[in-house]
């Protein structure tokens, strides 16, 4: 599971509101203006497509490294906006990039950079963690790119219901929109915000810098500063992890995070490896304690997260009813009509034209490569439509999509479809996951585009060109960043290790766990279970003591020192709104992701390229 956290720059402030409750009739007659403003341009496809490669690789590094996934969206307008016009000072006879032009350019970057191989470093990395060699890289490119399009598809019809008719808030598409409006009327706050993130962009970009060179005149930093501790004879030093890792990428993830998840982290952490830790060594329940982080205590914090997110999903029963329930808004039943207003539209036909044969040849690949029949291949697509649709309503109504949870239900389904086949379980719910993602991530941006005004037909153009630039950059990279399994067993990948242990829990059953890791598997789950009714029962003054379930169930998954920094992280973001709230409200969020999307793409060019060159130190 690698959990989406949507990137919101405030903009309540700013002078350019966006009305967001209006009727299609409305809409058309006083916001549409996709006719008349340049939009699906080359300049803006290009620009797009080339900014969403770079972040889909910062995404996949991310997504390995700490079990997170970063929405590019709002990152992909300010440094397209930024780029565009310093291009411009250079070349002064460039004309600026109009408003839907870079909201089309938003599209193309969100569907290259965020739906495109979101479980390359999960559902694949599990493979390779279990079988020790790569998925043939031909194969994956197909399998990243029919995914990704299925989901696109699929979200057609989805798109004027949800938005058109519900007006489903989708709230990482009207900040987008709230965000460009705010650039282009050149609101202080804005610029201000744009600045700041390309500043602590470069600042990351150096960090990863510093921890690849050596120079005399130039400081190298460490990868782990260890902590020297020793308590009733456990020497803590001697514990993977047990330190400060020098990292902004991991600090501007819990400014963004939040203190609550951050706090249950560390808590959490501190509890595994002060008390269990050493508790499961003293019992020789595990030989060493290498074996406590991706071994003993993997059991417990993935009961814990895949209860947690079932049990969240459940909860979501109306939202689940409502995904099915058809009925057309009275208020706006007579617009359906309107030949100018389906001119614009996606045409029905699109989705027929684009995903019938994408669903055949999703089912034969799946055939073919993974020994899927067709049979369970296609009740696998049929599933993730099914899916698709929920999920898609609860990023509208909640900003977020339940990835995990849509790929548990599938490895559940085909635990009993196809029992003791760790492939089948894995691969289908990579399909699941992947096209509940591309689709949520269209309508996102398709929120921003019907707020600006934008001809939504476009804007599906710029996605579905978008996912051929996604693709042909996250795929050799997964290769080129993670050559062997050795490689991604350095990175310790909390959600790679999850997926790996439902796959095999499912496929070996309960024996195939330590015995007391099955007691931390039962009581990890009833946790799990009992922490999501609480957060949604307990009145509102008890809520913000309740842990945070998913941070319980990651921080007995990866080190301590990943759970130290996000803790500092979140800790300097609370610090800073107690002392200047107002200050921290406009400059956190954008500070945050500059530091994220800078380490983790100078972090990834690195694995890159020693990977690619050869040699373990440069």
């Amino acid at each position: 599971m690698v959990p989406k956290i949507p990137e919101i720059i405030d903009s309540a402030t700013t002078d350019s509101n966006i009305n967001t409750n209006i009727s299609e009739q409305t809409w058309y007659e006083k916001v549409y203006q996709g006719d008349n403003v340049p939009q699906l341009t080359f300049r803006a496809i290009l620009m797009g497509g080339i900014l969403g490669s770079i972040m889909s690789i910062s995404n996949l590094y991310t997504s390995i490294k700490i079990g997170w996934g970063f929405g590019v969206a709002i990152t992909a307008c300010v440094l397209s906006f930024v780029s565009w016009n310093f291009f411009r000072l250079i070349f002064p006879k460039l004309s600026q990039m109009t408003i839907l032009e870079n909201n089309c350019m938003q599209s193309t970057a969100s569907a290259a950079g965020y739906s495109t191989g979101s479980t390359i470093g999960t559902a694949f990395g599990a493979l390779l963690l279990i079988t020790g060699v790569h998925v043939n890289f031909y194969l994956m490119l197909a399998w990243t790119f029919l995914t990704a399009c299925l989901g696109v598809f699929l979200a057609v019809p989805m798109k004027r219901q949800m938005i058109n008719r519900e007006q489903l808030t989708f709230p990482s598409g009207i900040a987008a929109a709230q965000t460009l409006k705010s650039l282009y009327a050149q609101s202080k706050e804005s610029l201000n915000q744009a600045r700041s993130l390309v500043i602590a962009l470069f600042a990351g970009l150096g960090v990863g810098f510093l921890k690849l060179h050596n120079f005399n005149w130039l400081i190298k930093l460490p990868e782990l500063i260890l902590f020297k501790l020793s308590i009733n004879n456990t020497n803590y030093s001697s514990f993977p992890g047990f330190g400060f890792e020098p990292s902004v990428l991991l600090i501007g993830a819990g400014m963004i995070i939040g203190l609550r998840v951050c706090v249950s982290m560390f808590i959490g952490s501190l509890i595994l490896y002060l008390i269990f830790g050493p508790y499961v060594m003293g019992i020789h329940e595990i030989p060493g304690p290498h074996k406590l982080i991706g071994g003993w205590a993997l059991w417990t914090g993935t009961a814990i997260m895949v209860t947690s997110g079932l049990t969240a999903f459940a909860l979501q029963w109306k939202v689940i009813a409502k995904s099915f329930d058809f009925k057309k808004n009275k208020q706006n039943s007579d617009q359906d009509n309107l030949a100018k207003i389906n001119q614009i539209e996606v045409p029905t036909r699109w989705l027929i034209i684009g995903f019938v044969p994408l669903f055949i040849a999703m089912t034969l690949l799946e055939y073919f490569a993974f020994s899927i029949s067709i049979p369970l291949g296609i009740v696998s697509i049929v599933l993730s439509a099914i899916l698709a649709l929920v999920a898609c309503r609860a990023t509208g109504e909640t900003d977020v999509t339940p990835i995990g949870a849509m790929g548990k239900i599938t490895q559940l389904t085909y635990a009993v479809a196809a029992p003791s086949n760790m492939t089948t379980n894995l691969m289908a719910a990579s399909v699941t996951a992947n096209i509940a993602i591309s689709s949520a991530d269209l309508l996102t941006d398709l929120k921003s585009g019907y707020l600006l005004g934008a001809n939504p037909r476009k804007q599906f153009l710029a996605q579905f060109i978008g996912v051929f630039f996604g693709t042909i950059s996250v795929v050799p990279a997964w290769y080129l960043m993670i050559p062997n399994k050795a490689a991604l067993e350095h990175f310790n990948p909390p959600s790679t290790l999850m997926w790996k242990a439902v796959a095999e829990a499912l496929a070996h059953g309960i024996n195939y766990i330590p015995y007391t890791a099955r007691w931390g598997l039962v009581i990890g789950g009833i946790i799990g279970i009992v922490l999501v009714l609480l957060e949604r029962y307990a009145s509102p003054k008890f809520k913000k003591f309740i842990p945070s379930s998913m941070g319980l169930g990651l921080a007995w998954i990866m080190p301590f020192s990943n759970t130290l920094a996000f803790f500092i992280g979140a800790m300097i973001a609370f610090i800073w709104s107690k002392i200047n709230h107002k200050n921290a409200d406009i400059y956190n969020i954008p500070i945050a992701s500059g530091l994220v999307a800078g380490e983790s793409i100078m972090s990834a060019m690195i694995a890159i390229m020693q990977s690619f060159s050869g040699l373990k130190h440069l």
